[in-house]
């Protein structure tokens, strides 16, 4: 099987990586269930990738029902250390319009029922995630779309809400009050995932709308999203391949070793069915 060190998570909009070529289609099961859709590993300009499209191949998985740690945990399998998440979201603020790319360096976490964490049964881990975005990714990410000519923001705060509902015209005010810039339902909790997986992770956010908050503008509709959508994946692609031509070989970020002093749970305690689950993860902390 084909290995790949950098994941594509495609959003709405996103199915498939156009230039992709010698193209095999894997079929992964983990500890975690299946991920949301086959994973298509391939060549993209002389790199090999691994791309999933996050909510199905037909679009038939809601933001609640993400098998989110199975789409981490199966791309880690295959090597993956760096993802780039792409995502549709709407904006909270007025200079940040419709069909602008946004690169955010934060998060706040309005979701409900979504598994967040691999380490929830007999192991205990408490991972850093004060800077929840990889800075270095964040950083190529930004030079790309920048060399591409595209109207982008780099930094910002993305406000992760449950949905599948879109926010009611109290709750985009407030999340305004708190000075966020983009909405959104996707980057959690894959970006706590990626991070307890010691991945890289970034997100490169589609500005499609305005919220409901914005008096002149109409109210988010999926229409709305669906046609300004089709100009942002364009210009998506763009970025993607500009990016991941950029991407180094060595890691030097907060990623990388961010499991080393999470553990709480001493080793020798964990039962052997969790270590085995979880030793793709843990493996290599694990005595020899």
């Amino acid at each position: 099987m084909t290995k790949a060190r950098i994941g594509i998570i495609g959003g709405s909009g996103l199915y498939n990586i156009e230039g992709l070529t010698n193209i095999e289609e894997v079929l992964l099961d983990t500890p975690f269930g299946k991920p949301s859709a086959a994973i298509l590993l391939g060549n993209l300009d002389g790199i090999e990738i691994a791309f999933l499209p996050r909510h199905g191949k037909w679009h038939q998985i809601s933001p609640s029902q993400l098998p989110a740690r199975a789409n981490i945990y199966a791309l880690k399998s295959l090597d993956v250390d760096r993802i780039i998440s792409v995502s549709a979201v709407g904006s909270l603020k007025e200079n940040i319009s419709p069909r602008d790319i946004v690169i955010p360096d934060q998060l706040i976490d309005r979701t409900r029922v979504r598994e967040s964490s691999f380490f929830n049964d007999e192991l205990v881990a408490h991972i850093a995630f004060a800077e929840p975005f990889c800075p270095e990714l964040i950083q190529i990410l930004s030079e790309a779309a920048l060399a591409t000519e595209t109207r982008v923001n780099q930094g910002g705060t993305y406000i992760v809400i449950e949905g599948p509902q879109f926010s009611t015209k109290a709750e985009s005010q407030l999340y305004r009050s708190w000075n966020a810039d983009i909405i959104g339902m996707t980057s959690l909790p894959e970006a706590k995932l990626a991070r307890e997986a010691e991945i890289c992770y970034a997100t490169l956010a589609i500005v499609t709308d305005y919220d409901c908050w914005h008096e002149v503008h109409e109210s988010v509709s999926t229409e709305m999203i669906i046609s300004n959508l089709k100009h942002g994946i364009a210009k998506t692609s763009q970025i993607l391949r500009t990016a991941i031509s950029r991407i180094p070989e060595k890691r030097d970020c907060i990623c990388a070793t961010s499991l080393e002093k999470a553990m709480i749970t001493p080793l020798e305690h964990v039962p052997a069915k969790e270590k085995q689950d979880l030793n793709l993860l843990i493996g290599k902390y694990l005595p020899q």
